[in-house]
């Protein structure tokens, strides 16, 4: 057990994160960050009439984009409308585990405050994402599952071995005791890598059958509104992720590389979750609130950031898609809007005609 245990532990191992040497990049993302969050009060009383509409648009986001990751979609923006609001239920598999996703997401939340992080409570959320489908949720994995890239020509290579079942429990113990330890006492890590970490070992212990990524993404979400930083409340976190998907999967690569072992690099890991994510995160936050700010009013801001996402050409379909919270004619409105400025340009009519983006 003890040589167990010194295994289990990997990026919490004792001064294994301390050890680590911080470039002044990743120490001004983390101070940014900072900065970001002493401004969120100040953010929420310029602009109340905002939060509301930022707080649906990202948790439809937050939905589909984390079950688009994993190939997992409905048949329409519509559709999906009709899931979240609850208005029906589910009626194949992927509606199943997109409920779950969405039950489990507004769970966290409105209660994050009376949730603290233990097995328990991972187990739980995890019959709860599952709570829809045919598959049982809440167990952790009996059998070991390696994660495998398939080449072009469909040849299969493992990727990565994640912690064997057997020992599955007991990493899970491990890492959760080991986190809570970090951010507690006087040499108490700095929360956002404390955050950052406990990810990166989920990820590689892969506790689950299935749906570790949306549980990991889950997870962060949660553990960012313990330690105060609640700007996943406002922007979709999991559509961050899907829009950087390559990147996502290169950091996590390369930081689980030597993983079992402890030998690993951690530092390419934080700089994806930290920079890449959450700093992007706070930003997009502070436009929207500025967007606002200059009399485009909430739901234009939302129009006009998920136009600066699209590609150089775009149709309405996909801007429909990118603004479930927006109705067709304000969206309209805006276009012309944004036309008249000499943004963008129609190149058509009808509802399949594009538009460009002027300059850029």
């Amino acid at each position: 057990m003890l040589q167990y245990l010194y295994i289990s532990m990997k990026s919490f191992e004792k001064k294994f994160i301390q050890s680590i040497q911080i470039d002044n990049e990743l120490l001004k993302i983390v101070r940014e960050i900072g900065e970001y969050r002493g401004q969120e009060d100040l953010f929420k009383q310029q602009s109340p009439q905002t939060l509301d509409t930022l707080v649906q648009n990202a948790i439809i986001q937050s939905t589909e984009s984390s079950n688009r990751i994993e190939g997992i979609e409905v048949e329409s923006p519509e559709r999906l409308k009709t899931l979240m609001k609850k208005k029906s239920r589910p009626k194949n598999r992927p509606e199943q585990e997109i409920a779950g996703y969405r039950d489990v997401l507004n769970l966290i939340h409105h209660s994050h405050e009376h949730m603290y992080l233990n097995s328990n409570l991972v187990l739980q959320l995890h019959r709860d994402l599952f709570k829809f489908s045919s598959m049982k949720g809440g167990n952790w994995k009996t059998a070991d599952n390696d994660i495998v890239e398939v080449k072009p020509n469909g040849k299969k290579v493992i990727r990565f071995k994640p912690t064997p079942a057997w020992q599955t429990e007991d990493a899970m113990n491990s890492l959760h005791s080991s986190f809570v330890q970090s951010l507690a006492g006087k040499d108490s890590l700095e929360p956002l890598l404390a955050i950052g970490s406990y990810v990166l070992d989920f990820l590689c212990i892969h506790p689950f059958t299935d749906g570790n990524g949306r549980m990991a993404r889950l997870l962060t979400l949660l553990l960012l509104y313990r330690n105060g930083y609640q700007v996943g409340r406002f922007i979709s976190l999991e559509r961050i992720i899907e829009d950087t998907k390559e990147t996502y999967y290169e950091a996590l690569h390369k930081s689980s590389q030597g993983w079992h072992e402890g030998k690993h690099d951690i530092r390419p890991w934080w700089n994806y979750f930290l920079g890449v994510v959450i700093r992007s995160a706070y930003r997009e936050f502070a436009e929207r609130v500025g967007q606002v700010e200059t009399s485009r009013g909430a739901k234009g801001a939302l129009v006009v950031a998920a136009i600066e996402r699209l590609p150089k050409k775009f149709t309405v379909a996909q801007l429909i898609e990118k603004c479930p919270t927006v109705g067709i004619d304000y969206i309209r409105k805006v276009l012309r809007q944004q036309r008249l400025d000499g943004k963008i340009k129609s190149t058509g009519r009808g509802p399949d005609a594009a538009w460009m983006k002027v300059g850029g």
